[in-house]
């Protein structure tokens, strides 16, 4: 490409510019940009067969092991995100309108029960947003403070803590309060047990205790909300 007019003085040889192109950097700065955004970057982290989705699963369930970071150091998967997020969506609308009628029976015979659809989208919205969000928060927050973290690692880290909450809403069906209160918080400190000692292995030899306390608490939070909201 070729500038117009051109450059005054000089050799007559040298009165058209060529513009330069993009330099290698920026063209691979464009290319990153693009993988975010594209499916097939992506592809690669659903390509795991089931006996180590299974082995994954099994190891969410038992968090003083605090192993499961370098399971999946080298082949991290977000498989289980997707599967098990959309599993316990749909497992909170059905159970949850199920726990309320079997309430609501045990207390008031007379009175009419309806499925109440709303559970669907709220169930989605919270599971969905806080899968996605919560270990982005944490990513980006250890980025800035220096510490060495991957995304991927993490959605997949907070995708498997979700499990348990999946097997503790068919025992929420138990129409007990007191119960119902011990299984969730076992099963939120279970999970926030599981999350907290594997996020540690990304912030040894950092000050970043409070990062620890903070997932902690957030996922005893989510696990209130399940129970307030889908198990009143």
């Amino acid at each position: 490409m070729e500038t117009f007019p051109p450059i005054n003085g000089g050799d007559r040889g040298r009165g058209y510019q060529t513009l330069e192109g993009p330099s290698d950097s920026q063209q691979q700065t464009s290319n990153d940009w693009k993988g975010v955004f594209s499916v097939t970057s992506y592809t690669q982290y659903f390509n795991v067969d089931s006996d180590i989705v299974l082995n994954r699963l099994i190891s969410s369930l038992y968090p003083i092991g605090g192993d499961f970071s370098s399971k999946i150091d080298a082949n991290p998967d977000l498989y289980g995100l997707v599967w098990i997020t959309t599993t316990l969506v749909f497992v909170l609308a059905a159970l949850g309108n199920c726990a309320t009628f079997l309430m609501q029976k045990r207390s008031d015979h007379a009175t009419a029960w309806s499925f109440d659809v709303s559970y669907v989208n709220v169930a989605a919205g919270s599971v969905y947003g806080y899968a996605i969000v919560v270990p982005m928060a944490f990513y980006f927050s250890l980025q800035y403070l220096g510490s060495n973290s991957s995304l991927i690692r993490f959605w997949c880290l907070w995708g498997y803590s979700l499990f348990i909450f999946i097997l503790a809403s068919f025992l929420l069906l138990i129409p007990v309060e007191f119960l119902r209160w011990f299984i969730i918080l076992l099963s939120g400190a279970a999970s926030a047990s599981f999350v907290t000692l594997n996020l540690r292995s990304y912030i040894e030899g950092n000050n970043l205790s409070v990062m620890v306390v903070a997932a902690f608490f957030l996922q005893m939070a989510l696990a209130i909300f399940i129970k307030v909201r889908f198990f009143p």
